[in-house]
């Protein structure tokens, strides 16, 4: 009788494997995503440890990330799943339909690929000095995300490089939104993301937005489960509850959790969503807005305002 294959033997097979937890942390494809995928698709294959449990090679966790990026870039995971990761390097290598990337944001860069931590900062301070926060946001943040995004396509910088850029990214949008004052004004917008979606930058982006029309937001971070959601709406009297989508999260599951949370919240409480795969919706949730961007958000909130005028 054949003896299952001992952790070390695996190791020794296939190199180190990382838990179903880390590859979650690491690529930020929820766990629900990856045994779709691995049903679905029979990508990734997983191994398994001593446990039983799922345990992945290093080599099929870089693939994932370079899916998760080009995902981010507007491609199905249904129509690249099955490219090796070759193929899925050369796809990156070509042109993206993102904006430019300007004089300005190759520098930004530069200083992401040489560790700078503090001559980043100081950039960041000197364009949001000069820029002011919205078009800070529009016109360096927004399009430096897409760029940084693609040069990790292309291979040109490393994960913990991306990690290390939106760190600073959003310390300094952190500290112009708490600087920013008076506030307090309707609509009080609570802003989180659901379980399996660990990203919180563009929710970050569209809270700086916000504050600058001296609006009430209550920042919860991500991953909330539905019902505290529902929770902290009631209890913080909200009258809209923002959600973000990254590309990596699967819309199916964005569209039922969606229709879940609007039947969890009254009527009055509004839901609007933005993001990569809440734009792949054929048809959102009823009593469900959809931002197209950034710049829908003054567009969004002067529609509440105007009916809330009225009402």
């Amino acid at each position: 009788m054949t003896r299952k294959k001992s952790t070390s033997a695996l190791l020794e097979a296939v190199g180190p494997l990382l838990s179903i937890g880390a590859v979650e942390h690491d690529t930020g494809l929820s766990k629900d995503l990856l045994r779709m995928w691995e049903r679905r698709y029979g990508f990734p294959r997983p191994q398994r440890d001593a446990n039983g449990e799922r345990a992945y090679p290093l080599g099929q966790v870089e693939k994932l990330q370079l899916i998760k990026r080009l995902m981010e870039r507007g491609h199905r995971p249904g129509q690249i799943i099955s490219l090796d990761t070759r193929e899925l390097t050369a796809l990156g290598a070509r042109p993206s339909r993102s904006p430019p990337v300007q004089r300005e944001i190759g520098m930004f860069l530069e200083l992401v690929r040489g560790h700078q931590l503090a001559d980043l900062r100081g950039r960041f301070t000197q364009a949001l000095m000069k820029q002011g926060l919205d078009r800070f946001v529009r016109e360096t943040i927004a399009p430096l995300n897409y760029a940084v995004g693609d040069a990790w396509v292309r291979g040109e910088l490393a994960v913990f490089e991306e990690h290390f850029y939106t760190e600073q990214v959003e310390a300094v949008l952190r500290s112009a939104v708490a600087a920013i004052q008076p506030r307090g004004h309707p609509p009080r917008v609570l802003l989180t993301t659901f379980p399996g979606e660990p990203h919180t930058l563009g929710l970050l982006m569209v809270e700086a937005l916000l504050t600058l029309e001296a609006v009430d937001c209550i920042q919860l971070g991500a991953q909330t489960p539905l019902a505290e959601i529902a929770r902290a709406a009631a209890a913080h009297k909200a009258d809209v509850v923002a959600l973000s989508f990254s590309a990596a999260f699967n819309e199916r599951r964005a569209a039922a959790g969606l229709a879940e949370l609007r039947a969890l919240l009254p009527e009055k409480i509004r839901i609007w969503c933005g993001g990569a795969s809440v734009a792949r919706l054929r048809a959102p949730p009823e009593g469900v807005d959809v931002l197209g961007g950034l710049d829908s958000v003054a567009d969004q909130l002067k529609q509440w305002r105007d009916h809330a005028g009225g009402a």
